[in-house]
């Protein structure tokens, strides 16, 4: 679905999010009662009240986000000074403390574990970081980004796509801070849109680029987070980027594709360009399972309560160890991407 303009997401949908949630919380108590009274003769795992309260949490966090974004922003002067030093900082603080909210609302609605594993040395120093992800189930992506706030002690800087601009909060506290939204690729992964945040516009700008532009000033204790596989892992668009492989001649890398079971093959183009923008950042490699089988709204339904422990493990790779020629930096990128797969294998095994 087309992203609205900047004027309808902030000037429409954000003040219908608060109202939406004032409205839900003045009946949640009647609502909770009805769907505890149902669930006690329809289900005993209680999935109904379950999944309304952790609907009305969001909302809530999400309201109270954009009213405490929208007091920053008079507090900057009315926007003047909302990309200085002390607001950035400001900005990183109140994301990090909004999503321990949210994820502690997880913990105890949906039973909800996460069980975070780093190499030795990981905190021991504060150079900028490259972190690229598996991406595969709902949320994950807020979860890899609480960890990076909350246990590794980092300011993100994220690369995502331009749809999760519908939600106000994240519309607006993302860019503010040093990100990029970018839109679907229109072929291969190489090339992406850029403009105002919510636009497709004219005229095309190389998505390497931007994500260049986004890495080549990271300061001490920053990480850029990328998703190289550019989308949640499904059966369909893993078949779709064998296939992409397949078309542009690159049949060696498509049958490395297919054997990859657990995730896609990754577009190496905007992490190339992050590794060339900052080349005194290591690279972390995140893999993760617990949430990759659920992919509908049927899945999330079986699965309440979600009873889970999702389990994040991050590999480092030294700078030293990655080539600088591309074919040869193609063949390394390959081989982590089995790395995570077979990580994944034996989890599930």
């Amino acid at each position: 679905m087309r992203l609205p303009p900047k004027w309808v997401r902030r000037g429409i949908l954000a003040p219908l999010v608060i109202v939406l949630a004032l409205v839900v919380v003045a009946l949640l108590p009647a609502w909770l009662t009805i769907a505890l009274i149902a669930s006690i003769f329809l289900e005993p795992r209680l999935r109904t009240p379950r999944l309304l309260l952790m609907v009305a949490i969001y909302l809530l966090w999400d309201a109270a986000a954009v009213v405490v974004l929208f007091a920053l922003w008079i507090a900057s002067g009315f926007g003047w000074r909302i990309h200085s030093h002390g607001f950035q900082h400001a900005h990183y603080r109140f994301v990090a403390r909004m999503l321990g909210v949210l994820f502690w609302n997880a913990h105890w609605v949906l039973r909800l574990d996460i069980d975070v594993r780093v190499p030795e040395g990981f905190h021991d120093d504060d150079q900028p970081r490259v972190i690229a992800s598996r991406h595969a189930g709902p949320g994950d992506s807020f979860i890899l980004i609480h960890a990076v706030l909350n246990w590794f002690d980092r300011s993100p800087r994220i690369v995502l796509k331009d749809t999760m601009q519908w939600d106000p909060a994240v519309d607006v506290v993302l860019n503010r801070l040093p990100n990029r939204f970018i839109a679907p690729p229109p072929v291969a992964g190489e090339v992406g849109r850029a403009g105002p945040p919510g636009r497709r516009s004219t005229p095309a700008v190389p998505l390497t680029d931007r994500i260049g532009e986004l890495a080549n000033d990271m300061e001490e204790r920053d990480a850029l987070v990328i998703f190289p596989e550019g989308g949640n892992f499904t059966p369909e668009r893993r078949a779709r980027a064998i296939d992409r492989l397949r078309a542009a001649g690159l049949t060696s890398t498509a049958e490395r594709a297919a054997r990859l079971m657990n995730v896609m093959a990754p577009r190496p183009a905007g992490l190339f360009a992050a590794l060339d923008a900052a080349p005194h950042a290591d690279v972390f490699l995140v893999a993760h399972t617990g949430l990759d089988r659920i992919r509908t709204v049927a899945d999330v339904w079986r699965e309440l309560p979600t009873d889970k422990t999702i389990t994040m493990q991050v590999w480092n790779v030294p700078r030293a160890d990655i080539p600088d020629d591309h074919d040869a930096r193609t063949d390394w990128l390959m081989d982590q991407w089995e790395r995570i797969d077979g990580w994944i294998e034996a989890r599930r095994s």
